[in-house]
């Protein structure tokens, strides 16, 4: 299986977008720095993730969810975590 990711940066103002085989170990990685999209930018925490048979699917599909109409895809997908998100920093 490989995997669609979300990881949102700990202060809530950055969020990555990727794909894996290994998503734990993948999160670790990048929490360890080894990423050098996301090693400025500390702890990572992952919101979302889907899953795909193929690698070829997987990478179309993270192509798609970085573009101006994936990312309205993932907001919405994701609406109820950022409301109560915002709701909790308010």
């Amino acid at each position: 299986m490989f995997y669609n990711y979300v990881i949102e940066s700990v202060d809530g103002k950055n969020l990555y977008i990727g794909h894996t085989s290994d998503i734990r170990k993948r999160l670790k990685e990048h929490n360890q720095g080894l990423n050098s999209s996301t090693k400025r930018y500390g702890r990572w925490y992952l919101i979302y993730y889907e899953a795909c048979i193929d690698r070829s699917d997987a990478l179309r599909r993270e192509k798609y969810l970085k573009t101006t109409q994936g990312g309205r895809l993932l907001k919405r997908r994701l609406k109820e975590y950022f409301y109560k998100k915002k709701n909790l920093v308010d």
